[in-house]
């Protein structure tokens, strides 16, 4: 008998050899790069969209309360964050059972120079989302095309 040494030969095996192949080069037990930050927290879904007039963020932040949120901007740089901590403690004539929960995030995202009409951004949050609008000033709205007479 002879040993012959494995070396994804797909002819010996069609099939088999890049389902092994595949099988073993995932990350089976890397949890870290699935949903979770460095931090074991997860981040929120955030949809920017920009129109004529605004720009328009919505974060996805279920079981969160308006008072939680901090929304800043700095310059051109918008910054999302939260912070929600919770300490709930059962007492029992044999027990006493204690958790803490904490969680938290920040996204950030930079905007386009001089557009943004500071005093006028609204935030909103209904229904787990966090809704924005960062209007755009005057004069940085895209205004309809000029028609220019050939003569």
């Amino acid at each position: 008998m002879s040993l012959i040494k494995w070396n994804g030969n797909k002819e010996m095996l069609p099939g088999f050899s890049g389902w092994f192949d595949d099988f073993w080069s995932r990350d089976l037990f890397n949890w870290g790069n699935k949903n979770f930050s460095s931090t074991q927290t997860t981040l929120p879904s955030v949809n920017v969209k920009e129109t004529d007039d605004n720009f328009e963020v919505e974060v996805a932040a279920p079981g969160m309360d308006k008072n939680d949120f901090r929304v800043t901007l700095d310059g051109n740089l918008l910054t999302i964050s939260s912070e929600k901590q919770a300490d709930n403690e059962e007492k029992n004539e044999n027990y006493t059972r204690r958790e803490f929960s904490y969680q938290s995030f920040q996204r950030s995202f930079e905007l386009p120079k001089d557009v943004v009409d500071e005093e006028s951004i609204q935030a909103k949050y209904e229904n787990g989302v966090l809704h924005l609008t960062v209007p755009k000033k005057e004069e940085a709205k895209r205004k309809a095309p000029k028609k220019i007479e050939v003569y």
